[in-house]
């Protein structure tokens, strides 16, 4: 079997592509003097508007030990009669069933990343998210309990830092759980673990970032999942400064904050050890500090009514001249859930 061109044009950039990728962003940067501000344009990380992006990802699963689940990443053009963009399909199915060795005590994840970056003309390439405050995915769910996972170049190379990727399919629910109702393992972190396991999962409890409740600093949609006119499409912007240092599944102690300067992968994974399908659609993952009004735009275009709150304010305020009004300035004490507190986030 030969390889067709949109498959060979599909093929993750090789050395001489990197440098001149990363040199061309630099100098970009350079002659803007970005790095004298805090940058107002998005990173992006993964764009799988781009078939390379998805190419350039592995998926992992726990066959690699002998388990039975499944993991696939697969490139999905764009739809113009949905509006819905080219994106990758995470998929796959969880199987919590043990191999015949007894070594194997624990198995139902799936998970995928990129693969690491290479080297370029200086080294070995990574991201440096440090001038960032946000991670932010553009996904549309299936309601599962998935983890944003997000690995640097540290000495303990098994720490991945991990946040709950929230949205507004799987919130806490009032109402109790109805028999065989597909939702009801999503109900908490610890409901398919034993007491023990969870323990040893959580030793101080659970994090706020890892919690069945989005904690106050997620930005999120706030419409029901259930409103009218929504595409399935949503934003979730989660903090750096959130995320829960882990290892091996095991919240580690003392936490340290994301070294944002050496970034190597980012990816997202499903340990909620619940059997069965799952099918999680990705247009694009980036790191930023708010939204543009070219940005904003495509927002309301692809998630429709359940794109993020945005408000004059950003528009106004998001980049600020000399010569604007001081009244045409975001207020400090004008605070909000939506994307009007970001300033003040990282101001």
């Amino acid at each position: 079997m030969f390889p067709t061109a949109s498959r060979l044009a599909a093929k993750p950039p090789g050395f001489i592509k990197r440098s001149a990728e990363e040199l061309g962003r630099l100098s970009r940067i350079a002659w803007n003097t970005e790095a004298l501000h805090t940058p107002t344009k998005p990173y992006h990380l993964l764009n799988f508007e781009d078939e390379s992006h998805v190419a350039s990802c592995k998926t992992m699963a726990d066959r690699a030990v002998g388990g039975f689940s499944t993991a696939s990443i697969d490139y999905v053009p764009a739809d113009a009669s949905t509006s819905s963009p080219a994106h990758a399909r995470f998929h796959g199915s969880i199987s919590t069933k043990l191999p015949n060795n007894w070594r194997v005590q624990r198995t139902g994840y799936a998970a995928f990343r990129n693969h690491d970056r290479g080297f370029w003309l200086f080294g070995r390439l990574y991201w440096d998210l440090d001038p960032y405050t946000f991670l932010a995915l553009r996904v549309k769910s299936d309601g599962r309990r998935y983890t944003v996972n997000i690995q640097t170049d540290t000495i303990v190379e098994t720490d991945i830092h991990q946040h709950r990727l929230y949205t507004r399919h799987h919130h806490v629910r009032d109402s109790p759980s109805l028999p065989n109702d597909p939702l009801s393992a999503y109900e908490s972190p610890e409901a398919s673990e034993s007491p023990e396991a969870a323990k040893e999962k959580y030793p101080n409890g659970i994090p706020p970032a890892l919690s069945d409740v989005p904690p106050p600093s997620t930005v999120m949609s706030s419409m029901s999942a259930t409103t009218s006119g929504s595409t399935g499409w949503e934003t979730i912007l989660l903090p750096f400064n959130s995320f829960v240092r882990t290892n091996l599944g095991v919240v580690a102690e003392p936490q340290t904050s994301i070294i944002r300067q050496r970034v190597k992968s980012v990816g997202i994974g499903l340990t909620d050890r619940v059997e069965g399908p799952y099918d999680l659609r990705i247009h694009r993952i980036w790191a930023t500090n708010g939204m543009s009004p070219g940005e904003i735009e495509e927002e309301r275009r692809i998630c429709g009514s359940a794109a993020l709150p945005v408000d004059e304010g950003v528009r106004t305020g998001w980049v600020p001249s000399t010569a604007e009004s001081p009244k045409k300035q975001v207020s400090s004490e004008n605070k909000g859930k939506g994307l009007k507190g970001l300033r003040d986030e990282w101001d």
